[in-house]
């Protein structure tokens, strides 16, 4: 395991408890010879007001089956030693495992380029930009390509381990180190269902008052011509205006609000995914599990047991 100044507490602890519990007498599973290590051996900086010390420096690196890099604050700023080290590890067919934000240290060793990968939805955007010849899905919790895994936020590390657990050693092992974890052995869904969408209309300029006005009537039906009309453009012109201030299209847009409605009455409401459905416009249970699933990565009646609240 890899650490740097900055190194997260939560994020370097997810490491640990997948790979480096020394002894769990109730199973089987494998134990792994783990070794933290870093480019200047002694006080790491924590992010989290305590500092490590850690013995080990980077030599650790050349011989091991799996790098885990742990996730840091400031995930512009890596150890070049560090990015070299990772780097030449993956050229000899090593393990690598990245998640959150240090995503960035392998696009730095080149360990991106022509890959999928993935980061914290917060930001894919900007890894895609840094790193154009990757592939960023932001929507997935975890992405192996290769011998390169890269996983979603801090929690999502835990998916990418059982991801790999369950590649290199089969089903069992991966469910019994979930078990013994009280996690389950798998997520439904990835990223986008924990993606706060607003219901509010937008930063939309002309078309603020319109957009106010379709969120209030989501139930009814609301074809492009209803909203030209209502708001007195002819259909050409209006299509262009709404492309222009939404960035996307008046079906498009009515559509992600409608989800966002349905996300939050699957929180908050004892309303049925049939009554949801009809309330926020989308008529039957069928076509709100096909937008719902397109949008959230996750069925409705997945998403109310991960996320209700009792209403």
């Amino acid at each position: 395991m890899v650490v740097q100044d900055g190194v997260e507490a939560f994020g370097l602890g997810v490491i640990c408890e997948m790979w480096a519990e020394p002894y769990h007498p109730e199973d089987d599973n494998p134990v792994f010879d783990v070794t933290i290590c870093t480019a200047e051996p002694g006080r790491v900086r924590g992010a989290s007001g305590f500092d490590l010390h850690v013995e080990h420096g980077l030599d650790a690196v050349a011989d091991a089956d799996l790098v885990c890099v742990g996730p840091k604050r400031d995930h512009l700023d890596h150890h070049p030693a560090a990015v070299e080290a990772v780097g030449a590890a993956a050229e000899r067919g090593a393990w690598i495992s990245a998640h959150c934000t240090v995503v960035w240290l392998l696009g730095q060793a080149g360990l991106l380029d022509g890959r999928r990968c993935t980061t914290h939805w917060r930001y894919a955007a900007a890894l895609q930009q840094a790193f154009p010849r990757t592939t960023v899905d932001p929507d997935v919790l975890y992405v192996l390509d290769d011998n390169i895994l890269t996983g979603a936020g801090s929690a999502a590390g835990i998916d990418a381990s059982l991801h790999l657990m369950r590649r290199l050693y089969g089903s069992r092992v991966a469910a019994t180190a979930a078990r013994r974890i009280v996690m389950p052995p798998h997520r439904e869904g990835g990223q986008a269902q924990f993606v706060r969408t607003p219901v509010a209309g937008g930063e939309a300029d002309t078309l603020a008052p319109l957009l106010e006005w379709v969120v209030g009537r989501l139930d009814e039906p609301m074809p492009v011509e209803r909203m030209a009309r209502e708001a007195h453009m002819s259909l050409r012109t209006f299509a262009r205006r709404f492309r222009d201030e939404t960035g996307t299209t008046p079906l498009q847009w009515v559509t992600a609000r409608r989800v966002a409605l349905a996300e939050e009455l699957l929180e908050s409401s004892a309303l049925s995914v049939e009554q949801i459905a009809s309330r926020v416009g989308f008529g039957n249970a069928a076509t709100l599990r096909h937008h719902f699933a397109a949008a959230r990565g996750i069925t409705p009646v997945a998403y109310r047991r991960t996320f209700a609240t009792s209403a």
